[in-house]
Order: structure tokens, then C-alpha cells, then sequence
């Protein structure tokens, strides 16, 4: 069996620890600073943590990181986040796509619903998402799920002027 990892004293002292402890307003980063304070006073790991409420595992991670990283490595870490489904250049062919609009012409829709924009992505890049998923893509790439209203493709511009002028003749 190895020997116990060492405490770096060049760092602080056990004082400015349990000082640094007081003022920390995370608690677990400040269970750790008072943990790794008890073990520099001289008590046994096992000791050091039970006194802070940290297990001993715990306590020895701590002291690993305080050594490596001085007191940035007592604090909690970021959560890792998964990666993107959709690299930045398919979220860029996503948007041309929206923002071009559909061409009923071509067999298209004639306005794009998550479901559609899911299709499209599967044929294009052959990557699957459920809607709720593109529903928060569409979200985050900053565009709205609001459809324009629609227009008549043989309306007469005029007429629609005329009428909005005048308004409806009276029977």
C-alpha cells in the first residue's frame, strides 16, 4: 500500500484556510477548504473529513486537486455538456433552409412544421431528432416558430388596395 498524498503548505496555512472557509459561499467548497485545514493541523484523513462532513474519498480528491491546482482546484467543476447533434455549418444549412421558405412547387409543405424540418435533416445529413429537440434548435438559433400569414397566389394587389381605400360597398 502507497503512503498518504502530501498537503502542500506553500499554498496557505490551516488559518487561512479555515479564513478563506468562512468566507466561501459554496458549501461544498468550503467543506473541502476546512477538510483539507484539519488535515494540515495533523488529524488523519479519516479524522479531517468526518470533522468537515466530507468522506474520506472525497477529502483525498480534494487534496490531489489542492496540489495540482492550488485553491481553484476546491471549487466544483462545470458540468460537461453533451456535443451539438448539428455541427455549426448543418445549424447554418438549417437556417438557409428556414429562412428561404418552402416551395410548394416542389411537393413542399406550405409552411415548415418541426416534423417537416426533422425529415429534412434525416434526408439531408442522416442524423435523426425528434421534434421537441428541433423545436429547441430552432429556438436557440434565434428563430421564431411564428408562420407569416397566408396569401393567395392569384390575389390582385390592386383590388386589395382599392377595397382597403374604400372599405366594402354598402347593399
Amino acid at each position: 500500500m502507497t503512503g498518504a498524498v502530501e498537503i502542500r503548505t506553500d499554498i496557505a496555512t490551516a488559518a487561512e484556510l479555515r479564513r478563506q472557509a468562512k468566507r466561501e459561499p459554496r458549501r461544498r467548497t468550503a467543506l473541502r477548504l476546512l477538510a483539507v485545514a484539519n488535515a494540515l493541523d495533523g488529524m488523519s484523513r479519516a479524522e479531517a473529513a468526518r470533522a468537515a462532513g466530507i468522506e474520506r474519498q472525497a477529502l483525498c480528491d480534494a487534496v490531489k486537486r489542492f496540489n495540482a491546482e492550488g485553491l481553484a482546484g476546491l471549487v466544483d467543476r462545470p458540468p460537461g455538456r453533451r456535443p451539438e447533434r448539428l455541427s455549426e455549418g448543418e445549424q447554418a444549412v438549417l437556417v438557409h433552409h428556414i429562412l428561404r421558405g418552402p416551395d410548394p412547387d416542389r411537393g413542399e409543405p406550405a409552411s415548415w412544421t418541426l416534423p417537416d424540418l426533422c425529415r429534412f435533416i434525416e434526408a439531408r445529413f442522416g442524423k435523426t431528432m425528434l421534434p421537441q429537440s428541433m423545436s429547441r434548435l430552432v429556438r436557440r438559433l434565434g428563430l421564431s416558430k411564428r408562420k407569416t400569414r397566408p396569401v393567395h397566389p392569384q390575389r390582385d394587389a390592386r383590388a386589395a388596395a382599392a377595397f382597403a381605400k374604400r372599405g366594402a360597398a354598402r347593399l
